[in-house]
């Protein structure tokens, strides 16, 4: 297994699951589940005695495992050099269970709607941009941009309106930017992230030969798990695309005041998702499009940035959902912790985020008092 020979160095001091000021628990798996088995000190041990041959695969076994969302805390937190390793190591464990065949049936179900019918929601490639019809946005001829859907943006009916919201503003701003519509195909953060190595593979290199094909230069994401396979795993493969999630462009566009923008009176607090945050260090440009907007207050969680609590949608779990639900599942956490801040909307910048705060929500009844809106649709809101 690769990172096989560091995997002993780990002797479970705890750090991996903790906030950066040592105040809370921060693996989304150990805080719903406490049991050190689902930290990531835990799962280390527990590969360790696997390839040792000291504990055999389990359904136990395979929950632990993909239960984690992937979301990179433990690797900013562990005090010790290969902490830069440890998503790695989780996913090529279960890379190791792929190869074996032996996975969860909902990781199973995932992989094989994406193989078979380019999608998770087992929708027709036809059905792709759809959520375009109505825009001025269109289908990529030679524009300077691509915008980049993926399959949430491109099939999920909340995610839809977060990427006409992106779309109809990129347009407004004056930006050249195209999509591929029904020629787009999936990114494969996830497939990787689950450990489908092979599958992913094949995605990328159908991508990038697509991108050059069509000879796009310049991406805009709507999704950081997009803006992270195209950023920090397409390069290996020979990709030399410019990669921007969509905030890194809108940022700087109404700070020039090339959109004019509207005041709003709002108490709105932001969260950070882990793959544009602590996979790629990008904090502060969702901040600063909320603080473009006169009259909207912006107020922080005590757990942001690089401590932000992930939602639990990350690793694959939006889709396959082993992390579960329950009072103590992390999307419930986090608008608790949204809830402490008095804000009336929680900001966001990720699709997925979006649709597990909604249903976080829902579950605390929280429904009259506070709201889950994309950056996006908050400036859609104010545009003059």
């Amino acid at each position: 297994m690769k990172h096989e020979d560091i995997i002993h160095r780990c002797f479970r001091c705890g750090y991996c699951k903790l906030t950066g000021d040592y105040d809370d628990f921060n693996c989304p798996a150990y805080r719903k589940f406490r049991f050190e088995t689902y930290a990531p000190g835990g799962r280390m041990w527990l590969i360790r005695a696997w390839l040792n041959d000291e504990i055999k695969n389990s359904k136990r076994f395979q929950e632990i495992l993909f239960s984690c969302a992937t979301c990179a805390n433990c690797v900013k937190h562990c005090v010790f050099p290969f902490s830069e390793d440890l998503v790695n190591i989780f996913i090529a464990a279960r890379e190791e269970m792929v190869n074996k065949g032996s996975i969860p049936p909902e990781v199973r179900d995932y992989l094989k709607n994406i193989s078979t019918n380019g999608n998770p929601y087992k929708e027709p490639a036809e059905e792709r941009g759809k959520w375009a019809e109505g825009t001025d946005i269109e289908t990529y001829n030679g524009q300077e941009y691509l915008f980049y859907i993926g399959d949430v943006g491109s099939y999920d009916e909340r995610a839809k309106k977060i990427a006409r919201a992106v779309g109809n503003i990129l347009i407004r701003a004056g930006l050249s930017v195209g999509i591929l519509a029904d020629k787009e195909n999936p990114d494969g953060n996830e497939v990787r992230a689950l450990g489908e190595t092979g599958l992913f593979q094949f995605l990328a290199e159908q991508n990038i030969a697509l991108f050059k094909d069509l000879g796009i230069k310049k991406i805009i994401t709507l999704d950081p798990h997009a803006f992270n396979a195209f950023k920090n795993d397409y390069p290996e493969l020979g990709a030399e695309f410019e990669v921007y999630h969509y905030t890194q462009i809108m940022a700087p566009l109404l700070e020039a005041k090339k959109i004019p923008l509207k005041e709003f009176e709002a108490r709105v607090t932001y969260h950070d998702p882990c793959y544009l945050g602590r996979h790629n260090e990008e904090y502060e440009a969702p901040r600063r499009i909320l603080k473009s907007i006169d009259g909207l207050e912006l107020v922080e969680m005590q757990q942001n940035r690089e401590n932000a609590f992930c939602c639990g949608g990350g690793g694959g779990n939006f889709f396959t959902d082993i992390l579960g639900g329950g009072e103590d599942s992390p999307n419930r956490v986090r608008v608790r912790q949204v809830l402490d801040t008095s804000a009336h909307i929680i900001a966001v910048a990720c699709p997925q985020c979006a649709g597990m705060l909604d249903d976080a929500i829902k579950a605390e009844n929280a429904e009259n008092s506070l709201k889950v809106w994309d950056v996006a649709e908050i400036v859609i809101q104010v545009l003059a």
